[in-house]
């Protein structure tokens, strides 16, 4: 073998190595991620029930706990009384304007009959001028009871309104999990004092997990959002998990290089974040290292 087969031989050689290594470079690197959901009560009171635990996979609208709801129910019975009373009332207002109306049909009719009287001389002006007064007291006396149902018609309304709030808090003190997703973290246990607002468990729905990868803006052209890429995890040292993921978000900005996963002086180099949405198969864990590939192999 000469020298410049051996030159040949060589230069392949190196050509090959450095198209396997670039071939193995990653295009990006990160973290995965998930939508992390915090679920916090929503009544004040004792904690009675938390049937829940950290990796327990939860469906939409299925109950884990209650809070305690009895000071909510003598409210509401209290509340029930008041209205049971102001009803009652009713009848006696009804009662009191059904007298009334009898009294006005009577004196209506006896109008009509001196109106004739007068009109023929038996009865005198004044006569009539009396029970117009009469007819007239009536019917403000009418008005007058008229007004105080209104009166009971709309304390009853705000009475049926604070019963609505309260049928509503109770069934808010029945804890019902609003997503599909694993339970992360329990920050509430049974017994426990809770107020409204205070967080009781952490869920994210691990099913599809998001890469979170760093770019160059030299990169940007090489890639557009609903974009499918090649997502690897490791295995072991040598070898590596191939996903298939799409690309769902890019920055518009872009900021420093995130300091958990660069070097010193890399940190000063300028990047664009991009989200990689993956299908996860169990093996993919929140804060996992990634690697992205722009073409699939």
């Amino acid at each position: 073998m000469n020298i410049k087969d051996c030159f040949i031989i060589l230069f392949v050689s190196i050509v090959l190595f450095s198209c396997n290594s670039s071939n193995k470079k990653a295009d990006a690197y990160g973290n995965f991620e998930a939508v992390e959901t915090i679920i916090s009560a929503e009544v004040t009171g004792k904690l009675l029930e938390l049937g829940l635990s950290e990796g327990d996979n939860l469906e939409v609208g299925q109950t884990v706990g209650l809070i305690d709801t009895v000071q909510l129910y003598f409210q509401k019975k209290q509340l029930l009384s008041k209205k049971n009373v102001i009803e009652s009332n009713f009848s006696n207002i009804i009662a009191q304007v059904a007298v009334i109306d009898e009294q006005i049909s009577s004196y209506e009719n006896e109008k009509k009959r001196i109106e004739s009287l007068v009109k023929s001389g038996a009865a005198t002006g004044k006569q009539l001028d009396d029970l117009k007064a009469q007819l007239n007291i009536s019917n403000k006396q009418k008005a007058s009871v008229k007004s105080q149902n209104s009166a009971l018609f709309s304390e009853t309304d705000v009475i049926q309104q604070s019963i609505a709030q309260i049928d509503d808090m109770i069934d808010r003190a029945v804890i019902k999990n609003p997503m599909q997703g694993t339970v992360l973290e329990k920050y509430s246990n049974q017994y426990e004092i809770v107020a409204a607002g205070m967080p009781l468990y952490k869920i994210a729905n691990l099913e599809e997990l998001v890469l979170r990868a760093y770019v160059s803006g030299t990169q940007l052209s090489e890639i557009k959002i609903g974009q499918n890429v090649e997502v690897h995890i490791d295995e072991s040292k040598n070898k590596n998990y191939s996903y298939q993921g799409k690309i769902i978000w890019i920055a518009s900005e872009a900021e420093f290089t995130p300091k958990i996963i660069q070097t010193k002086e890399e940190r000063v180099n300028l990047v664009y974040a991009i989200k990689v949405k993956v299908k996860n198969d169990g093996k993919i864990k929140i804060g996992m290292p990634g690697e992205v590939y722009f073409k699939i192999s």
